[in-house]
């Protein structure tokens, strides 16, 4: 776990939002930047279990036009500006099977979450954060986007690949006018829908979850550092790079891994 540090208050003043931050990654992306002194908002079709104390929720679906315009129009008018914005929402719901058994509603579900979703929020914030010459707006994307696993993600897959090609063609238009934009592209996270899969796997096939684990890691091709990713440690990567610390960095995508992706 990362320890709980003193960040300074280095994002004073700054409005930020994360979508999908009720749980996961993007629970602890926002509550790190909560820490480093920044107003936060969350997003999410439904509101956290536990609420987190001074994180401000908008209830939007996302998957739709409707609901970016009300996260932007609620946004401006309870803060009325947005400095940081981290695009995390994202998940795969479609069957196991490979490409025979999806439909065109499967792939324009992932499409909608993973893609356009983010590309509408950019549109809704963007013209503001130009008009104030700063900004700092980052695509959560996956490693899947380079390493697509075919079985039951490849709309998921296909549609992070996209979100990394669109994200470095904007950090070349709105770079040079004050606008940061930079994509994180993690492995295998440790969250409460992973622990559910491990034991859904380790009830299924009579195995400890131990064993659902490694099984899970070799689905991967093997994870070099041998574990997933806590959600803290791509929290801790993230409230670096929306700090005035990594203000030279635009147009990268890190990738969070582990060593999982083979390839350099």
């Amino acid at each position: 776990m990362v320890q709980d540090l003193n960040f300074n208050n280095e994002l004073s003043g700054k409005i930020a939002l994360v979508t999908g931050g009720t749980k996961g990654a993007g629970k602890a992306i926002a509550e790190r930047l909560l820490k480093a002194g920044a107003t936060v908002i969350i997003s999410a079709r439904s509101k956290p279990e536990t609420a987190t104390e001074n994180l401000h929720f908008i209830s939007a679906d996302l998957s739709r036009s409707e609901g970016t315009k009300k996260v932007a129009e609620e946004v401006f008018a309870q803060f009325g500006k947005l400095d940081i914005l981290i695009n995390n929402l994202g998940g795969s719901e479609t069957k196991g099977g490979g490409f025979s058994v999806l439909t065109d509603e499967d792939w324009e579900q992932s499409i909608n979450v993973n893609l356009l979703a983010p590309i509408r929020l950019d549109r809704e914030f963007l013209p503001q954060m130009l008009l104030q010459k700063s900004g700092v707006i980052i695509h959560i994307a996956s490693i899947q986007g380079r390493l697509p696993l075919y079985d039951s993600t490849l709309p998921y897959a296909t549609a992070k690949a996209g979100l990394i090609n669109y994200s470095k063609g904007l950090s070349k238009e709105v770079s040079p006018k004050g606008i940061r934009v930079l994509t994180v592209s993690p492995g295998w996270i440790m969250t409460e829908s992973s622990t559910r899969l491990l034991e859904r796997i380790s009830e299924s096939s009579n195995s400890t979850i131990e064993e659902a684990r490694k099984s899970v890691m070799d689905a991967l091709g093997g994870i070099p550092i041998g574990r997933p990713a806590e959600p803290e440690e791509i929290a801790e990567f993230v409230g670096f790079l929306v700090s005035p610390r990594a203000n030279y960095l635009t147009g990268t995508e890190y990738i969070i891994d582990g060593g999982t992706v083979p390839t350099i």
